[in-house]
């Protein structure tokens, strides 16, 4: 199947602001690009690309004083399958992790282990170790966090998420697999584009958020948000956390003018 996706976010900024952005797919998508990634800016500004530590391509430019529009468009082959589940996948002890999963065990800035250690025991402890662990963890915040746009808040922590019980798909994620680190399981906060293909359309579109568990030997796919396999999901970036992978990193004030994302199917490559 094909899925066009896209973006066009347009900031106010009272003087020239430089920013970092992490909006193009991750390169591991650039072979199923059918039409590539396009990016146009209003006015016509400057860009420069890198790769962050975790791999992830940002890209930097400073906004000129006043509006700023960044449009982005593409369109991609995906193999239309739901997400997998391998209720076999076992957890790896930690003295047997490979080295690049260490990190994923740790506390981070919404990710606060040392505060939801005990609660995690507690909850999934005497749960058989492996996947069905990690899916008790994901039901577990799915049925304990209230969906609420309204009540979205950038500096809501893992620890807050739980005793507030409202929140975003961030806020799903960051409960989630501050769970699972507590549990010795590398996890991983996951950013990108999910259509509602194949389940009814209920919110405007939006980027999402889900996360990444180390079972078996590979990352695998889990959403606390949705909880159920879903199909053509595209990769962003990966990090620890929110923290580490804003859409927008801003190096000055800054407001939101307007904001709307698409992710749908299509039927053939869009028309030069």
């Amino acid at each position: 199947m094909l899925i066009r996706y896209g973006y066009e976010i347009t900031i106010d900024c009272p003087q020239p602001t430089p920013l970092v952005c992490l909006l193009a797919i991750h390169e591991e998508r650039g072979p199923d690009l059918r039409a590539p990634e396009t990016l146009f800016t209003t006015p016509e500004t400057r860009t420069t690309t890198y790769r962050d530590l975790f791999g992830n391509r940002c890209r930097r430019l400073v906004a000129p004083a006043g509006m700023l529009t960044l449009w982005g468009d593409a369109t991609i082959y995906d193999d239309g399958q739901l997400d997998p589940i391998l209720p076999n996948a076992r957890e790896i002890a930690v003295a047997d992790l490979p080295d690049e999963c260490l990190l994923y065990l740790m506390g981070s800035r919404y990710c606060e282990t040392d505060k939801l250690s005990q609660a995690a025991w507690d909850l999934f402890g005497t749960i058989p170790p492996g996947w069905g662990r990690v899916q008790a963890v994901c039901d577990f915040v799915n049925q304990h966090i209230a969906f609420d746009y309204l009540q979205a808040r950038s500096t809501r922590t893992a620890f807050e998420a739980y005793n507030e019980r409202v929140g975003v798909c961030r806020d799903f994620a960051h409960l989630a697999l501050t769970f699972c680190r507590c549990l010795n399981i590398p996890a991983r906060y996951v950013n990108g584009h999910l259509g509602d293909i194949g389940v009814p359309v209920v919110d405007p579109m939006d980027f999402s958020a889900w996360i990444e568990v180390f079972l078996d030997g590979a990352w695998r796919t889990f959403d606390p948000r949705n909880n159920k396999p879903r199909i053509g999901r595209i990769v962003i970036a990966r990090g620890r956390d929110a923290a580490d992978i804003p859409l927008i990193n801003s190096f000055g004030p800054h407001v939101l003018k307007g904001f709307r994302v698409w992710t749908y199917e299509v039927q053939d490559l869009p028309t030069q």
